[in-house]
């Protein structure tokens, strides 16, 4: 007489081959090449030793307890230029002039790229400390740096992106748009890798900010929550790739919350403020200032509808 574990242990098997089966249709969510995939944990670990390196003082160190300044970084980059060159080996094979090349070459290539990108530390340091003095001076709310630092979401995407913007000019795979994602995911802010944004960039609350891969983004420029610089349309596809699609903004531009700037043609010229909820597809000369006109408010108080507010209680 068969038993219930049986019963439970037949059906289970017949699962596990009607999963099978479907994995055989080799599309492309069927890839059982794991050892080929990157490893997320990993590159966000990589972030978290980044961090650590760019803020000396504000992030601690769990495991390296060295009190010497030179030997505590020398631990943390080494371990950090290893994980990263092992996970750029890994997606190099993505990118079609790797496709084919064999394991020593994606060795060495994955190396040499890892080196470069360390190399480009100090000026990913330099354009950081920008972006937190532009927070600084934007933002009366914040009372030190150090705040800013360990806690403001906008500082947090933007230095995130400024390491995948450079492993995208390093043309690595994967890896970029990955780490974008993570701080989309932690900070509520979208901006994909192969965004330029200059000097003294500021983003304020943050929640909702889109800036699309081909934007350009000047110095001295301030965004505000629910912000997007983005694409006009993307009804070509992968026909589009590689076009400019969206906008540039030129220096010393503010943009308030809800503010849509779409288009690669279109630019906002320098010193210009673009309104909250403006929806913007042509080119905007420098010094103008952009603003929906006041919508006309409704005031229902009982059976009393009126357009002012001061002629409620005549009603």
């Amino acid at each position: 007489m068969s038993t219930l574990r049986e019963y439970y242990n037949q059906d289970v098997d017949d699962v596990v081959k009607t999963i099978l089966q479907d994995y055989d249709k080799k599309r492309d969510i069927d890839r059982m090449n794991v050892g080929r995939q990157p490893d997320r944990k990993a590159i966000i670990d990589i972030v978290d030793k980044l961090l650590n390196i760019f803020f000396p003082g504000y992030y601690r160190d769990r495991v390296y307890k060295s009190f010497n300044d030179r030997s505590r970084l020398s631990v943390l980059v080494e371990d950090a230029v290893y994980n990263l060159k092992k996970q750029i080996e890994i997606v190099l094979p993505y990118a079609p002039d790797y496709a084919e090349t064999d394991e020593c070459e994606l060795a060495k290539k994955a190396e040499k790229i890892a080196i470069a990108f360390f190399n480009k530390v100090p000026m990913i340091r330099e354009y950081i400390d920008t972006d937190i003095q532009a927070t600084f001076d934007g933002d009366p709310a914040a009372y030190d740096k150090g705040e800013i630092v360990l806690s403001y979401p906008g500082l947090l995407a933007t230095t995130i992106n400024r390491v995948a913007h450079e492993l995208f000019l390093l043309r690595v795979p994967l890896i970029p748009r990955m780490m974008t994602e993570y701080a989309h995911s932690e900070t509520g802010i979208d901006i994909h890798p192969g965004a330029t944004i200059g000097k003294h960039f500021m983003i304020d609350h943050g929640t909702g900010v889109v800036v699309g891969e081909t934007s350009i983004i000047g110095e001295h420029v301030k965004v505000y929550q629910g912000v997007t610089i983005g694409a006009l349309s993307t009804k070509g596809g992968q026909t589009l790739k590689g076009i400019k699609r969206h906008p540039t903004i030129e220096d010393h531009v503010t943009i308030y919350s809800g503010a849509s700037i779409l288009g690669g043609e279109t630019v906002i010229g320098s010193n210009s403020v673009i309104g909250s909820n403006c929806f913007i597809t042509t080119s905007i000369p420098e010094g103008t200032r952009v603003t929906i006109r006041n919508q006309e408010l409704q005031y229902k108080n009982g059976d009393c509808i009126t357009f002012n507010v001061d002629e409620l209680g005549n009603c």
